[in-house]
Parts: structure tokens; sequence; C-alpha cells
């Protein structure tokens, strides 16, 4: 992301009308040709949808008529970011790190996916995370990263843990932020399309317990339940499931049997309720069977509840999976007082579910409705207590904000920021005024600012804006089309984030930046939350070879290991020498202890190739099939004679 700039025609500019309303009109024709009924209404006077709304020209330099000084968004060479960033990588599998508000990426974490510089699906102990069949290759060699969030303490980021799901295979997996490495991944069991992702934000069943213990996953396709060959085609026998992970041990606690189809997920501040919003309450298979009903749901999860009813063994299983599930179903839960859920009606197909910073409201977007709703907690909890008819008397506020409402971000200071994926917007309304207006008040005006974005915004968040400790400082708006924002690469493009400066009363578009395809989500932390470590302690790995002198080849029948060290410039043994057919698994140790000392381990023609970071041990273990000579040697450059940093490995015949 640069952010350096000036006034040549390169520099950020507000975003041409009417490419935009191309771009909004083609994606409506698209709609309606496919004989969809919307529902979407024009916006009134609130604040508009169209490029006339906002003039043309929405950025806030545009509407004042002042130049932006980029150079106070400047981070010089040898500076520290303010923030870290972490994203989800999309299809590539994995999570990516980023500086703020610079853009740089610092960092990219191998999760799902294969690594050939890390070794990442290689080693043997990244392996026995991800999980491998008995002929010992991976179970799946790919994962679709959607949404990361962090742990908590007491509400706020506590700068240990990042969970994130995989959409393709159903898996959670956690990631240590102290290395920032992956150390777990959990399969859900009978879930397909895993998408919304959040912790609890603390626990209450202990008033000493103020951390996240649970991990709460969404599921967006239905199937049949078993899946396992019957009822392929009677969707009345589909259903999707609401699952709770152990934060600590990334086990199944419980999962919860609902109507619909789930999309993201939120938390409560006090740990009680955890939601989602869900399209196809139909219960279709087909798109145009999703889209029937003008209202679908945001459910709510009675967290206390659920557990005392597992507790209580009023729980089914499917399949093999001894994980209990409870009946969270419409019909078996029409008593408020005694209900594990609630289903809240809200307009159409909504797309994202986040709770304000104060932890009062729960704002759910429509997407195929210009509105988003507003969702009081306090009125939640009534409900759940029987002190109120009917779900839809919780909610508070539903204003037209604009076309294709999606994710919402909150400043901390009473607004909310909005993407419209439709009008290629980012808007900002205020919850009191939106709330005046769902009141009656006519002289209420929900929407203060809007300002275009390059294209399409899926995601977007504000700085700390998932904490109760937002700073309403900056919003990232991740958009899923760039056109002609980038140097053209090929008829793949890169996705576009660009960096908005919330602090103001106006929003001001200062950076934009390509980013490789296809990021979903992120998370804006302050840097002093994140304290990483940068060396290992050589005592946390069993299999440490700890001493160069240690150094070795054991054999075992066709087995043999090789115990060796790698100290720049030298690995501990000059050659070793093995057979062919012979089970070889080399355990490496880096005995440096100079922060950011690396060394990398390659072996031409056996698929070998990871790195150990200082006082750090991973092993490999391969088929020796190939006689001859092979040279192994260090990849990752570490020493002036780095390149004479080499071993034989000796394959008889």
């Amino acid at each position: 992301m640069t952010t350096s700039h000036d006034n040549t025609p390169d520099a950020p500019a507000a975003q041409d009308p009417s490419r935009r309303q191309f771009l909004t009109t083609s994606a409506l024709a698209g709609l309606a040709g496919a004989g969809l009924s919307l529902g979407l209404t024009g916006c009134n006077n609130q604040g508009g949808s169209t490029a006339a709304a906002s003039g043309g020209d929405a950025s806030a330099a545009g509407a004042a008529g002042t130049a932006i000084d980029y150079n106070k968004y400047e981070v010089a060479p040898g500076k520290l970011d303010n923030y870290y960033v972490f994203s989800s990588g999309g299809h590539s599998g994995d999570v990516r790190v980023r500086g703020l508000p610079s853009g740089r990426e610092i960092r990219r974490i191998p999760v799902y996916n294969t690594d050939c510089m890390s070794g990442w699906g290689y080693t043997n102990e990244s392996k026995k995370i991800i999980g491998t069949r008995p002929n010992g290759q991976l179970n799946y060699t790919t994962g679709d990263t959607h949404h990361v969030h962090m742990s908590y303490t007491d509400g706020t980021y506590d700068g240990k843990y990042i969970f994130v799901n995989d959409k393709i295979n159903g898996r959670i997996a956690r990631v240590r932020l102290d290395t920032m490495e992956c150390d777990h991944i959990t399969e859900l069991p009978n879930v397909q399309g895993f998408h919304g992702i959040f912790p609890d934000k603390r626990d209450p069943v202990d008033d000493k317990i103020n951390h996240t213990t649970r991990v709460f996953c969404g599921n967006e396709f239905h199937i049949p339940h078993p899946n396992d060959g019957r009822d392929l085609n009677d969707p009345k026998k589909y259903f999707c499931l609401f699952t709770c992970i152990d934060a600590a041990t990334m086990q199944p606690r419980w999962q919860v049997k609902i109507d619909g189809n789930m999309d993201l997920v939120a938390t409560s501040y006090d740990g009680k309720l955890a939601c989602s919003n869900q399209y196809n309450t139909e219960n279709g298979v087909h798109y145009e069977d999703m889209m029937a009903f003008e209202r679908d749901s945001c459910i709510f999860f009675n967290v206390a509840r659920i557990e005392a009813a597992v507790a209580a063994g009023k729980v089914f299983h499917i399949g093999n999976s001894k994980v209990p599930v409870v009946d969270g179903t419409k019909a078996a839960n029409t008593d408020p007082k005694t209900a594990l859920t609630c289903y809240v009606p809200v307009p159409k197909n909504p797309h994202g579910v986040n709770i304000s910073p104060d932890g009062k409201y729960y704002a759910c977007a429509g997407k195929l409705s210009p509105t988003c709703t507003l969702i009081s907690h306090e009125l939640m909890l009534k409900w759940f207590n029987g002190e109120l008819k009917e779900p839809r008397d919780t909610v508070v506020a539903e204003p037209e904000i604009g076309l294709g409402p999606l994710h919402t971000g909150f400043d901390g200071k009473g607004f909310a920021y909005t993407t419209l994926f439709l009008d290629s917007q980012i808007v900002k309304w205020s919850l009191d005024e939106a709330m005046k207006a769902f009141k009656g008040d006519k002289t209420a005006k929900p929407v203060v600012d809007r300002i275009d974005v390059h294209y399409q915004p899926g995601h977007g968040f504000t700085s700390m804006g998932e904490t109760k400790e937002p700073d309403g400082k900056f919003f990232i708006s991740d958009n899923k089309f760039s056109k002609d924002r980038y140097l053209p690469v090929g008829p793949l493009h890169p996705d576009s984030a660009q960096l908005i400066d919330i602090s103001g009363d106006k929003m001001v578009l200062i950076a934009d930046h390509p980013t490789y395809p296809e990021p979903h989500d992120s998370i804006i932390v302050h840097r002093d939350i994140i304290k990483t470590r940068q060396i290992y302690n050589l005592d946390e790995f069993p299999l440490a070879v700890k001493n160069i002198k240690d150094c070795r080849v054991e054999r075992k029948g066709k087995k043999v290991t090789v115990y060796l060290t790698s100290q720049a410039p030298i690995f501990g043994l000059r050659e070793w020498t093995v057979k062919r057919g012979d089970e070889v698994t080399i355990i490496l140790t880096n005995l440096d202890k100079v922060e950011d000392l690396t060394h990398g381990f390659a072996i031409p023609s056996y698929n070998i190739n990871f790195v150990v970071h200082p006082q750090q041990t991973q092993s490999v273990t391969f088929i020796a099939d190939k006689p001859g000579v092979y040279w192994c040697f260090c990849t990752n450059f570490c020493h002036a004679l780095h390149l004479e940093m080499r071993s034989r490995m000796l394959v008889e015949g």
C-alpha cells in the first residue's frame, strides 16, 4: 500500500461516477435477468445511494476542495507501523500480516496450504498438524481461509492466538501469535461450507474467567444427515450445524441443529449470546429457490441454555460423530423462556453481522435490501426471558443506507461504516439517528457521509473495531474488483484494498494497494498487543540435537534416522550414507542463537526443502529411492559462507 502521493494523474482520485454507475447497473441487470424479485427499493433522503446523491465525488478532498497531506501517513524507512493487519488469504489457504498505515506485507503464515519456503506441509511436524492419511500423504492440500479473529481477554485482543476457518474442507485452525505459526487444525464433523467464525469475548460461567474459552463456527451449506448417500434429493432432510469449539483443546464441545444457512458469526461482550446472519431460510437447493422470502433471519444462540441442555443429556448424535447435538430449530424453540435459539426476521439474504463496541447492538446488513438492521442486545435477553412477544421486537433501527450492504465496522463514537457492494461505496451512518428515524422522527438523518471505493467492496473493518477499545482512526475496504486501478497483469486481476481515514467528520481515502486474490476479512490490531519471540527454546523440542557432537546416523532395519545440526556456516555432518530403499528421517536442529539467523535445508530430486529458525528443530521423512550423490544445502541466506554450507547424502545402489 503506497502512501506517497503527488498531484500527478496517478494519485488517488475520486471514482468516475459513470464507471460506478455502470458497475451497479450491470450487477442489477444480471440479477434481474435471473428473474429475481430483490426488493431493492430506492433510498430516501436519508442519504441516497447513487452517484448523484454524493455529487459523483464522495471523497472528503473533493467535497471540501482541499488538498490532502499524505505525508502524515508516511512510514519512513526504519520506522515501524502503528498497527498489524491480519488478513485471510482466501483460496491461497494462508493468513497474511501487514503493517498499517504503510500496507507493507511482512509475513505470510501458511495454514491450509503447502509452502516450500518454510516447509509447511513437508515437515513431519506440520504434517501432523494438517493431518495425514495412513500412507503419509496430507488429507488435504488446499484450503480457503475467510475469517480471522483473535482471542480476547475482557473484551479486547490479548495477542495470544488467531483463529481462522477453511470453508472448503470444514476446518478450523489456531495460529500462535508469539511465533506466528499454526499449531492446531481441527475438522468439524458433518459440516460443509464452514464460513463464519468468532471467539467468545469472555466466558461468563465464572466471574474469574474473562478470556476466550470457546470459538463459534457457522455452517453455510445444508446437507442431509448423515451424508452417506441417502436422502440425496430430499431437501427436507437437509440442515446446518452451529459448532462450539473449545479454544484450549481445539475439539468440538457441541453442535446445534438449525433451520436455514448461516453466514457470518458475532458474539456478545458478556459471553451470553452468539449469533449468525442467515440466508436461504427457504431451505432451497437452487439459487432461485433461495430468494423467495422477503425476509430471512439473524439467529441468536443462548449459550448458557445450550450448555445446560448438553449437560442434561438432551442431545442426539449424527453418524459416527461423538459430538452432542441439540435441536435449535424454530419448531423446537417456540417458548422464549426455554428456547435455545431465536430467529429475528431481517431483510433479505443478509450478509454480515457485527456487534458495536459498547456491546449494545448487532448490525445485520441486508445485501439484497438497501437496509441494515440494528438489533438490541438488551432486548434480545429480554426476549429470552419471555418479556417480549415477537423476535422483531428486538429491532431498534433499520435505516436505508444504499445498495448491497454487506459488512459493518464501528468507530466507538456512535458511527457505523458499512460496505455497499452494488454502490461501490462505504457509508457512514449514525446509530442514534437511525434509532430516532425508526421511531418516526422525520428530521433524523442516519447517513452522514459516503465515499466511493474501487470497486465492489466486500469486507470492511475499523482499527480495533471488533473490541471494546476501538480508536476510530482507520477503515480498510477490501474490494473484489480492481479493473483499471493497477498495471495490467493478464486476465487475473489483483483485488484492491483501500485505506480510509475515519478520524474526522468526513472519510478520506489515503492509500490503496493490490492484494493477491482473494482476501475476505481482516482485523486491525495495535502493535503494542502483539509480543513475538525472536528465537525458540531448545528444550521445547523432544527430538532436538543439542550439541554438534550428538550428530549421528542410526539404523534400525530399513529405517534410518539422521541427527543433524546447523550452525553457520556448517551442518553437523559433512556426509552420511544410506541404502537404496531406506526410509530416512532427518532431524535438524538450528543451534544458532542469533535473531533472524534461519537456516534452510534442501535435497535435490527428493522434494525436500524446509527452514529451521534459531533453536528450533524440524524433521522430514522420505524414501531414499534414487542412488547417487545428493548435495544437501542451506536455502536461506545465513552467512558469508552460505554457498559453502553443504553436506552430502550418499545413496548406495
